[in-house]
């Protein structure tokens, strides 16, 4: 006979925090978030943490290598999305790492006898104003020169001017070699005010670029999520079915964490995954596993070696799964089970392996209590998909500016291999859609309005740290008529704004 559950599972939305006492420490100013992506053992440091609890969906729509650069700003960690070719996903990441290192490869770059109607073209496809002129228009060909806003005025002159008659030549350059390293680049920068620094090699072909806004960017970030060798930290997606070359490249291309990308993750193709991965590289390999919705899920992922597990199947804004099969579970009411069961392991093991809630975030509070509830990160898609950094187009539509976002599950995407059925079988049915996102500006400045509420919930909470949190954290169900009573009601809003919360 089937198995029943005796309460039906709820949302975040069906929940509110109960205030604590807060003593007068009880300050934004004094909420540390930060908080374990990979599992340790009780007594040890974890080896992999962030300094905020939000990491990027392994998503087309959402995850790339910008997004990425912008999300280990702020102290969090972006994946990779693995639906595309092997050599591009590692391409990707290895952009990543080589942001921070302050050399930063050229993807702006134009041959002299290319035009000023060229450039624009370019200018508008990259948003960088700092072109490189190389013989051959690629990142490493011979720095003939270099383009920027101030040698050129659109209008006045002709479209059709050649580059190599207004571009800054190479003989009025000022350029570090390929032994320059990092201080002395940004040194030369400063001593000659300068905003960048091309890098040349013996044949006068161009390696990176040093920019001053990388400089001034680490200032004001604090929180940036570094490597040992102070690169941005960045994660990536993997599948079940191309593991064996996907793994490698991307290990090779210097991704610090793997997630196995999968709409199910209580699955035997899941445990060979990672039985691969700690068969070639041991534990010194780190991946995350999911998603599950129960302690069994749970406890078949930490057993199978996961270093950390999401949780979550139907919840996201794009996904369709539950309506479509009939599979799922209110994302409240899974974490709160996994992390029960996450506890019990390890006060059994002495093992803690870190969940992450994956989907149902509708508000920023919804974050505060996925937190509470037991979670030690979240993962989002739309939240990321309504920013500058994300990877798809900007529109207008209907007189509001918009940002495509599509779902792993849709046709868009043609992400099959994250369903996990074997062989070289595929859905022949969609489990997500295509659509629309209002545009929200930089991330930088969304994460941190954000962060500023989840830290001031804490307070209310008498809270610190997310592990305070979550011990401390009184958490109460609410009715339906409740949730409309905690929103704008019985009054007429001014010009038809929106209540304020919404994304």
């Amino acid at each position: 006979m089937a198995f029943y559950y005796n309460e039906p599972s709820h949302t975040f939305n069906e929940y509110l925090l109960v205030p604590g006492y807060s003593s007068s420490e009880c300050m934004a100013a004094n909420v540390c978030l930060k908080t374990p992506i990979v599992k340790f053992k009780r007594g040890e440091e974890p080896s992999l943490t962030m300094n905020i609890p939000l990491v990027s969906a392994i998503m087309q729509s959402v995850s790339d290598d910008k997004l990425a650069i912008a999300l280990a700003r702020e102290g969090g960690i972006s994946f990779i999305y693995g639906s595309q070719s092997v050599e591009s996903e590692a391409e990707m990441v290895q952009k990543v790492k080589n942001y921070k290192a302050g050399f930063v490869t050229s993807d702006s770059n134009i041959r002299p006898d290319q035009t000023l109607e060229d450039l624009l073209k370019l200018k508008e496809k990259t948003s960088h104003s700092t072109v490189a002129v190389t013989h051959d228009g690629t990142s490493h060909g011979m720095l003939l020169g270099i383009v920027t806003s101030r040698d050129y005025r659109v209008s006045r002159m002709d479209s059709l001017t050649p580059i190599k008659e207004f571009m800054t030549p190479f003989k009025s350059l000022i350029y570090g070699t390929e032994n320059t390293t990092l201080k002395e680049a940004n040194d030369i920068i400063w001593d000659h005010k300068l905003n960048n620094l091309p890098i040349i090699d013996k044949d006068k072909n161009l390696l990176y670029f040093v920019f001053r806004k990388d400089y001034d960017a680490h200032k004001k970030n604090p929180n940036e999520l570094l490597d040992v060798s102070k690169r941005y930290i960045v994660g990536a997606g993997i599948n079940t079915r191309d593991y064996e070359e996907r793994v490698p490249a991307l290990i090779d291309a210097g991704a610090d964490i793997l997630c196995i990308d999968s709409s199910e993750g209580f699955s035997e193709w899941q445990s060979r995954t990672i039985d691969f991965i700690r068969e070639k590289y041991g534990d010194g390999v780190k991946v995350g596993a999911g998603n599950v919705v129960d302690k069994e899920g749970f406890l078949f992922l930490a057993k199978a070696g996961a270093d950390f597990i999401k949780i979550g199947i139907g919840g996201g804004s794009i996904c369709i799964t539950r309506e479509q099969k009939g599979i799922g579970r209110g994302q409240a009411t899974a974490v709160q089970e996994v992390a029960l069961a996450r506890d019990e392991y390890f006060k059994e093991t002495g093992i803690y392996i870190p969940i992450c809630s994956d989907g149902g975030i509708v508000y920023d509070y919804h974050i505060t209590l996925a937190l509470a509830m037991g979670a030690d990160f979240v993962m989002l898609g739309r939240y990321f998909a309504r920013f500058d950094e994300s990877p798809t187009q900007k529109v207008n539509v209907n007189g509001s500016y918009m940002k495509e976002y599509w779902g792993e599950g849709s046709a868009r995407a043609r992400n099959w291999q994250r369903y996990d059925m074997g062989g070289a079988q595929k859905l022949s049915f969609e489990e997500g859609v295509d659509s629309y996102v209002p545009y929200a500006g930089s991330l930088s400045d969304n994460v941190r309005l954000t962060l500023s509420k989840v830290k001031s919930t804490m307070c209310n909470c008498g809270s610190l740290t997310v592990p305070e949190l979550q011990q401390k954290a009184k958490i109460t169900l609410v009715s339906s008529t409740s949730i409309v009573e905690g929103g704008a009601h019985d009054v007429v809003l001014k010009d038809n704004m929106v209540p304020m919360g919404s994304h």
